[in-house]
C-alpha cells in the first residue's frame, strides 16, 4: 500500500511539475517584459535625468504591467496616480509630524481614505497605501517628493511603450485552444463509438471519467480568447486582428455546447454498456462518421476561419441520423438524440445560427 502511495506522489509530482512548465511557457513573455521593463525605466530615471535612486520607476513600471494583459492602461493610471497620492500625503505628514508607529497609522489611513474618495480602484488604493508607508519608514527623505513623483510617471511611461509591444502567440492561443476542444471531441466520439460496439462496461467508465476530465478545456479558451482581446487593446499594433478574435470569441458558447453534449453522449454510452443494452451498429458508425467532421471543424478553427468548408460533412452526417434504424433500449435511443445535438452544435461552428441549423436535421425515422 505504501508503494502504491508514493507512486500516486510521484504521479501527481509529475503531474504538478509538467502543468507549473507549461504555466510558466504561457507567461515567459510577460517575465521577459517585466525585466526589461524595470531596467528600462531604471536607466530613464537614473541615467538620463539623473536620480540617484529611482526606486520607484521600476517598481511602477512592473506593476502596472503585471503578468496578464488584461486592463493594462487602468492599471498604468491607477499606480502612478496611486504612488503619487501615497507619496505626497507621506512626504508631507513626515515633515510636520516625523516617522513612528502613530504617524505611519495616520499617513496609511489619510492615504487609502484619499484614494476612496477619488473612487480608485483596489489597485490604486493599494498602491497608495503601500508607497505612503515606503516613504514614511524606508526612505523619508522630503525633499525628494517631486523625484519620487518622476520616477513614478517614468515607471508608467515605460510601462505604456511595453504594452504596446505584445507577440503574435496570444492572438493565436484561442484558435489553437479552439482546435484542441474540437479535437478532444473527435477523440470521445471515437472512442464511444467502440464502446457501442464492444459493449465493455468498464472501457466505458474509463471514456467518462476522461469525458468528466475535460472542463479546464474550455476555460482555457475563454481565458485564452478574453488574453487575446486584451493584446488588441493594449497594442495599437494588433488592432487588425481585433474581428477574428471577436469571431472566435463568439465561438466559446457552441464550442462549450458541442464538448457538453458529448460528454452526455459518453455517458449514455457508458451507462448502455454497464446495463448490457445492445445499442445499433450503425450509431457507432454514425459517431465516427461525426468525430471525422468534427476533425474538418477544428481544422478549420485553427487555420482561424470560421469551418464553412466542413459544414457539407456535418450535414451529412446529420442527413444519417434521419434514417438509421430506431431502436426500443431506451439508452441507445438517448445516444441517438446526443448525435444529432451534437449535429446542431457543430453546424452553429460553422456559421448557421441556432434555427437553421436546428431545421437541417431530417426528422427520425
Amino acid at each position: 500500500m505504501e508503494a502504491g502511495a508514493l507512486d500516486r506522489m510521484r504521479a501527481r509530482s509529475r503531474t504538478s511539475l509538467s502543468e507549473r512548465l507549461v504555466r510558466l511557457r504561457v507567461k515567459r513573455w510577460h517575465i521577459i517584459q517585466c525585466a526589461l521593463a524595470a531596467g528600462a525605466a531604471w536607466f530613464v530615471a537614473a541615467d538620463l535625468l539623473g536620480h540617484a535612486t529611482p526606486f520607484f520607476a521600476p517598481i511602477a513600471a512592473v506593476v502596472s504591467l503585471g503578468t496578464s494583459y488584461g486592463q493594462r492602461l487602468r492599471r498604468v493610471a491607477e499606480v502612478t496616480l496611486g504612488v503619487a497620492i501615497g507619496v505626497f500625503i507621506a512626504d508631507l505628514l513626515v515633515i510636520q509630524l516625523g516617522s513612528g508607529a502613530w504617524q505611519l497609522v495616520l499617513i496609511v489611513g489619510l492615504a487609502m481614505t484619499t484614494a476612496f474618495l477619488l473612487d480608485g480602484g483596489q489597485l490604486f488604493v493599494t498602491q497608495a497605501a503601500v508607497q505612503s508607508i515606503v516613504v514614511s519608514t524606508l526612505i523619508p527623505d522630503p525633499g525628494a517628493a517631486l523625484t519620487r513623483w518622476t520616477d513614478a510617471l517614468v515607471g508608467g511611461a515605460v510601462a505604456l511603450v511595453a504594452a504596446t509591444v505584445a507577440p503574435a502567440a496570444p492572438l493565436r492561443r484561442p484558435r489553437e485552444q479552439a482546435a484542441m476542444v474540437m479535437g478532444k471531441v473527435a477523440d470521445l466520439l471515437r472512442a464511444a463509438a467502440e464502446v457501442m460496439v464492444d459493449g465493455e462496461a468498464e472501457r466505458g467508465l474509463a471514456l467518462l471519467a476522461d469525458a468528466r476530465s475535460t472542463d479546464p478545456l474550455i476555460r482555457e479558451l475563454q481565458s485564452a480568447a478574453d488574453e487575446g482581446m486584451s493584446v488588441v487593446a493594449s497594442s495599437p499594433f494588433r488592432v487588425r486582428h481585433r474581428d477574428n478574435l471577436r469571431r472566435m470569441s463568439d465561438l466559446v458558447d457552441p464550442l462549450d455546447r458541442t464538448l457538453r453534449s458529448t460528454r452526455v453522449l459518453v455517458r449514455q454510452t457508458a451507462v448502455a454498456a454497464y446495463r448490457d443494452r445492445p445499442v445499433p451498429v450503425s450509431y457507432a458508425e454514425l459517431a465516427r462518421e461525426l468525430a471525422d467532421a468534427t476533425e474538418l471543424v477544428a481544422a478549420e478553427l485553427a487555420a482561424d476561419r470560421m469551418a464553412v468548408a466542413a459544414r457539407p460533412a456535418v450535414l451529412e452526417v446529420g442527413e444519417g441520423t434521419g434514417h438509421v434504424e430506431r431502436s426500443d433500449v431506451l439508452a441507445a435511443e438517448v445516444i441517438l438524440a446526443q448525435l444529432r445535438s451534437i449535429v446542431v452544435d457543430l453546424l452553429l461552428l460553422t456559421g448557421l445560427d441556432e434555427t437553421e441549423s436546428t431545421d437541417a436535421l431530417p426528422p427520425p425515422r
